[in-house]
């Protein structure tokens, strides 16, 4: 998860996301790096639109708990269907970084 945090970083600074940056933003914290891990994440970053995914994100997140809240009864099946909504969404996501 924190390859993934790097690259968020980098793109919030308006910087490059390659290897070299990722791995220099993971060692700034203090972990060692796996560099196959890099590799993976920049290859699968190749053509992601991060700034599509970004906006795209927090809507489909954002529902589950907006879904929750609708129950104030406390139904298990709204529950439910709330944690659906939240495992689509993060599936969505996790494609999106391999």
């Amino acid at each position: 998860m924190e390859y993934v945090y790097a690259a968020l970083i980098l793109h919030k600074l308006k910087m490059e996301i390659n290897e070299a940056n990722i791995s220099n933003v993971i060692k700034a914290t203090g972990a060692t790096v796996n560099d196959a891990q890099v590799k993976a994440l920049v290859s699968a970053l190749a053509d992601v639109n991060i700034e599509e995914a970004i906006k795209a994100a927090p809507v489909a997140v954002a529902a589950a708990p907006a879904a929750a809240a609708a129950a104030p009864s406390g139904g298990e099946e709204k529950k439910e269907d709330a944690g659906k909504s939240e495992e689509a969404a993060m599936e969505g996501l996790s494609s999106l970084f391999g």
